[in-house]
């Protein structure tokens, strides 16, 4: 949960590097994200990796799409990917 709770934490920081105007619409999707997948069973070490890759993997695509510096996202990878 507390690994959940960093990537969280770090997606939204990297909206804040997003445009203004797209910043909303990544945070509500974030948040509903993490609230939909927040029943996946701790003990499923497969679905969890699933999920932290697929969250960072989605996170540099959203970067690129903005143009945004993808080594923003060494943090998010540090914790997703470790």
């Amino acid at each position: 949960m507390e690994k959940a709770l960093r990537a969280y934490m770090e997606v939204l920081r990297l909206v804040r590097r997003l445009p203004k105007d797209t910043r909303p619409y990544y945070a509500k999707y974030a948040r509903e994200n993490f609230v939909n997948y927040r029943d996946v069973d701790a003990a499923d070490s497969t679905a969890l990796e699933d999920l932290f890759s697929r969250t960072y993997r989605h996170s540099l695509w959203v970067l690129d799409k903005y143009s945004v510096d993808k080594s923003a996202a060494d943090r998010l990878k540090d914790i997703c990917c470790s």
